[in-house]
């Protein structure tokens, strides 16, 4: 395809894939979502491509994926452009309520996306997530910066990792939270499924901890909205399990980008130990229950 094809081209400077995105625009005036690849992330493109397909089968709310293939710039995939709003910006305007209706929507589209299987030949969960944690241990145990009250996160992960036996596998989006989604219409839309994965489907919920910041109502909906109200005490147990290992290895991940984001980084292992207080209590502080939000 070649990207004369297209009017016009306005590049969008947002996300963290390292792929360029543009506004395209058609001789028709019709408008896109533009994102280009390299070369060698071709077959990767073509997956996600196919795999986002599956999710449009399933009436997810979503930036709908429109065709894909080889471009002279390595590989395009063109996608509907959503005409909409940040949804972290726009829920600080909102009432709790609202913000906690709109996170339940989130929270059962997820629940469509995670009914899509992960492959047979998967590798089994437990021995691979451990493999993680030890990675995302060894890291932060490298990393000369360190956080107070790490001591709580690493004797949880050494008492829990039985949790990780048996767990079923799927599709995930790979980044689900409040800042990959948008508001179109009243309507949450969710975006940017580049990070794609099969896993567990809880630890789908690793990146709730932006939606608590932005709007505890939100994630309180979120979760909610996944379990129709009835969530699992094994739920909380794992969360707690996945958001502590990644916290470890968000330290290391903010040192290139520079002090931004390690405050970032820094100030949310704070929140994360206090919603947990420190790791005594699985169920964390912003989750305001049913219909509570």
């Amino acid at each position: 395809m070649p990207l004369s094809r297209f009017a016009s081209l306005a590049e969008i400077n947002k996300g963290w894939s390292g792929d360029k995105k543009y506004r395209a625009v058609d001789a028709d005036g019709n408008v896109f979502l533009l994102r280009v690849t390299n070369s060698q992330r071709g077959e990767r493109y073509e997956d996600m491509f196919r795999m986002q397909k599956k999710v449009e089968a399933l009436g997810v709310s979503m930036c709908n994926p429109i065709e894909c293939g080889k471009c002279e710039d390595g590989y395009y995939m063109l996608q509907r452009f959503v005409n909409g709003i940040d949804a972290e910006d726009a829920v600080k305007s909102m009432s709790k309520e609202e913000q906690y209706r709109l996170g339940y929507e989130a929270g059962e589209y997820l629940r469509l996306i995670h009914s899509i299987p992960a492959p047979k030949d998967q590798p089994d969960w437990e021995p691979r997530f451990n493999a993680k944690i030890d990675r995302k241990i060894r890291m932060y145990s490298e990393c000369p910066l360190k956080f107070d009250g790490d001591h709580y996160i690493l004797d949880y992960l050494a008492a829990n990792r039985h949790l990780l036996r048996n767990r079923p596998q799927c599709y995930q989006h790979g980044d689900y939270h409040i800042g990959n989604m948008m508001i179109e219409d009243g309507k949450i839309v969710i975006i940017d499924f580049d990070r794609y994965d099969f896993g567990d489907p809880w630890e789908e919920f690793n990146r709730i901890v932006w939606c608590a910041q932005a709007a505890p109502a939100f994630a309180s909906g979120n979760v909610d909205g996944y379990f129709d109200g009835d969530v699992p005490h094994k739920f909380w147990e794992l969360l707690a399990l996945y958001i502590g290992s990644n916290m470890l290895s968000s330290i290391p991940w903010a040192i290139p980008f520079g002090d931004t984001e390690i405050n970032t980084m820094m100030n949310q292992a704070r929140d994360v130990l206090d919603w947990y207080c420190h790791f005594t209590n699985v169920i964390p502080k912003w989750y305001k229950g049913v219909k509570n939000g």
